[in-house]
């Protein structure tokens, strides 16, 4: 669109045109960053005439807030639940004033930035706060130095006209609101790859046609360096002992049209903000004319810029939001797109936090609940924006068994607000339309027979050897007495199942696996063994010089009856390549499924989801395991494993997240039953890495089984989870029926069990306990070598 065009158009015309544009990227999403706002100096040696923030010395006060004072009003903010803090401060003020020099040197700075570039690393240190930083003005050296100290920088443009500088202009007498000036800043930010916040001043004397030029400037910047987070629409508001005290401001026709100009210009990815404190009563009709962000909000301090407007309450903000059809989403100070890329666009010293504190899609997490946890899990109540009617054909195909695009299933993974109730509710409705109410659940002893690793998987604190990078208890090496011991145990207390899997022991040959099935049924021949992973099948191939099929068969013939859809974590190259680089690719996972199933072996599939994973991996994942599903019909059951990140190599060394969110957690589940209709009928939840409040929410959002008793679980307790080690089945079936639904004792493979069976679960004597076999040749003193895998029964 040609700059004549938005001149021209009615402002009407461009609020839709500029709305639509915008939903074609951001949907419903409204963000806001939770801040604090730290001004670092008011000295300023510029003299704009709007100002009121820039002020000259006062004697008896400081030029410059202390050390103590700024982490004073930085740990408020951390105690209100704030992601940023905001440092603004005037341009060079050294330069002008003398007081400014001399508070410097008692500082122990030169200068006005280096003394910026200490605070916000002390902020970050102290309080973990993510600095984004206003200094004004910046060459290239200066940039680099607070790059390295925060994860966002920023200069308001303002306007590109150097009309407006000339004498009896509001920028006359201000050097640094030079245009050339200050797109030359943003320009190097942009080789600096520093995501970099601007935009434009409106209302101060400038024309339309030079907000354009203000705009397109800063566009062809954006289009040359990607480093543009947001672009920012400030109206001006006239202030008392100003020399613009008695100007107009822009009326809302002015502020409209700009947004949606802007909107226009920019296309729908960027983030156009306006500041929801300047434009009080008409913040609807600012969503109406493109925005989606409200900018910094702070519950703690206020608009040092704009202190005659105060912020207004982030529930009224929720609500003013919504009645706009939207939903109010907490984000970073670095934007989503930004926040995935993180380290390409921030200091190695500032992405682990950044990775930890965001969500998979790149907003904020806002809440303290993880897997494994004993916090409980956050409210998701209504907001009161409604259903969104862009989800409904996406609900009725999934409903009718049709295939989901992958764009289609992350769209349902983005469900927030009343959106999230929307797509569990669709999950739920085909559970029960399709399995009714019954809750099923198995009984079953998990046997992990060692702990003793060779492969390196980032995710896994179990697995012990040589190059353990956490060793939460000491390697071992379980013998086959114990393992009887434990089989005839799991079968006198009423269990139909054990589940066997290990690390990928050095010394263990596919002989290892094929005795370990032939020790179990000869104590318990009833017993269905459910066991070994695509990754232990293909070693044990690959040590007895024969085929995965010749292999599979053989552990049919010794008593295997399914295999545990473990070691597939995501199936997606992309995200194995960092989590288990050394472990069996996505292809090799598959053929071993697609190999058991047509030997008669059926399986579980899982997904282990929430580390450094995206929407996007998950619903390749999911299409995956329904491709393979419409050709076999193997697979049991589809299990959702949200990452344990407590004790986790890759969480400890600041690569991932700190496990899915709760919305995230639940919506797996609710997804997969809507993705994989109807495919596969059963979802299953885990009470371990849920808990029981988690698992609750999940049976009403589409999942029917609840896992198995487990008796033994230690894998998800080596990462960190607090909960229980054995569920028993009366406990079970009273949550169940607590909810209204109908539990029921199966089989692996979704059958009644027999009344024998169930009574005696019922019944069943307290464990006796283990004992595990020290592996000692794998501890930490000796010579051997070997490391960590994540392992979990479905």
């Amino acid at each position: 669109m040609t700059p004549d065009y938005f001149l021209t158009t009615d402002t009407d015309v461009l609020m839709q045109q500029a709305g639509a544009l915008r939903d074609q990227s951001h949907g419903r999403l409204i963000s806001y960053s939770r801040k604090v706002f730290i001004p670092l100096t008011k000295l300023c040696r510029d003299v704009c005439h709007y100002c009121t923030f820039a002020q000259p010395p006062r004697k008896g006060e400081r030029a410059y807030l202390t050390a103590e004072e700024i982490l004073a009003i930085a740990r408020a903010g951390q105690f209100a639940g704030c992601k940023e803090a905001l440092f603004t401060l005037g341009d060079k003020p050294e330069a002008r004033y003398n007081v400014a020099k001399a508070e410097l040197a008692e500082l122990g700075h030169e200068t006005t930035l280096s003394y910026l570039a200490e605070m916000a690393g002390l902020v970050f240190r102290e309080t973990g706060l993510l600095p984004h930083l206003n200094p004004g003005v910046m060459d290239a050296a200066e940039l680099t130095a607070l790059r390295a100290v925060s994860v966002s920088q920023g200069i308001m443009l303002e306007s590109a006209s150097e009309r407006l500088c000339e004498k009896g202009g509001p920028h006359w007498g201000s050097p640094d609101k030079n245009p050339a000036v200050r797109l030359q800043t943003i320009e190097d930010a942009g080789r600096l790859a520093i995501p970099f916040t601007s935009g434009i001043l409106i209302g101060i004397g400038e024309t339309r046609a030079e907000r354009l030029q203000a705009l397109i400037a800063l566009r062809d910047l954006h289009t040359e360096y990607g480093h543009i987070q947001e672009i920012i629409i400030q109206n001006f508001r006239a202030k008392p002992d100003t020399k613009m005290a008695t100007a107009a401001e822009p009326n809302l026709d002015e502020l409209l049209w700009t947004i949606a100009s802007a909107r226009l210009l920019f296309g729908a990815e960027m983030n156009i903000q306006a500041p929801p404190n300047l434009s009080p009563g008409v913040l609807p009709k600012l969503i109406e004319a493109g925005i989606n962000d409200w900018g910094g909000v702070s519950p703690v301090t206020p608009d040092h810029v704009n202190p005659e407007a105060p912020w207004p309450h982030l529930d009224k903000l929720a609500q003013e939001t919504a009645s706009a059809g939207k939903d109010l989403t907490e984000r970073l100070a670095l934007y989503p797109d930004y926040v995935r890329s993180a380290e390409k666009w921030t200091n190695l010293g500032l992405s682990p936090a950044v990775m930890r504190m965001s969500d998979s899609e790149g907003f904020a997490r806002t809440e303290d609940w993880t897997p494994g946890a004993k916090a409980k899990p956050p409210l998701t109540p209504s907001v009161g924006n409604g259903p969104d009617t862009s989800l409904e054909p996406i609900l009725a195909r999934a409903a009718a068994g049709e295939l989901l695009t992958k764009q289609e299933i992350v769209r349902l993974f983005g469900a927030r607000g009343d959106a999230f109730h929307q797509v569990c509710d669709a999950a739920d409705q085909l559970r029960q339309s399709t399995l009714g109410d019954t809750v099923t659940y198995a009984v079953n002893r998990n046997i992990n027979y060692t702990n003793v690793c060779s492969y390196r998987c980032q995710f896994c604190a179990f697995s012990k050897g040589k190059l353990s990078e956490n060793l939460r208890g000491k390697p071992y090496d379980l013998d086959l007495e114990e393992i009887r011991r434990r089989v005839q145990e799991a079968w006198d207390r009423g269990a139909t199942e054990i589940c066997m899997q290990g690390g990928i022991h050095p010394d263990y040959t596919g002989a290892t696996y094929l005795k370990l099935c032939e020790t179990a049924k000869s104590v318990a021949p009833d017993i269905h063994i459910h066991a070994f992973t695509p990754l232990e099948v293909s070693q044990g191939a690959h040590t007895l010089g024969i085929s995965l099929k010749d292999f599979l068969t053989q552990l049919k013939s010794a008593g295997l009856g399914t295999l545990p859809g473990t070691a597939a974590e995501i199936l997606d190259d992309e995200v194995r390549a960092i989590i288990c680089p050394d472990k069996v690719t996505t292809a090799e996972w598959l053929e071993v499924m697609e190999i058991a199933h047509g030997l008669g072996l059926n399986s579980t599939a899982t997904i282990m989801f929430g580390h450094v994973d995206r929407p996007i991996h998950w619903a390749r994942h999911l299409h995956a395991v329904r491709e393979l599903q419409q050709r076999t019909g193997g697979f049991t059951e589809l299990v959702p494993l949200p990452f344990v990140p407590m004790e986790a190599p890759i969480y400890l060394k600041g690569r991932a997240r700190f496990g899915p969110t709760f919305r995230e957690a639940v919506l797996m589940h609710a997804v997969s039953r809507l993705a994989l209709n109807p495919v596969i009928r059963n979802i299953q939840t885990s009470w371990v890495k849920m808990g029981v409040d988690g698992m609750k929410a999940c049976l009403q959002a589409g999942a029917n089984d609840v896992g198995g008793t487990l008796m033994n679980e230690t894998i998800t307790r080596s990462a960190g989870a607090e909960h229980g080690q054995e569920m028993p089945p009366e406990q079970l079936e009273k949550i169940i029926t607590d909810l209204g639904r109908l539990p029921q004792q199966r089989t692996t493979l979704y059958q009644p069990v027999t009344t024998e069976r169930h009574a005696t679960a019922l019944t069943a004597q307290p464990l006796a306990p283990t004992v595990n076999a020290p592996a000692t040749k794998y501890a930490r003193n000796s010579g051997r070598r070997s490391a960590p895998p994540n392992k979990a029964c479905g």
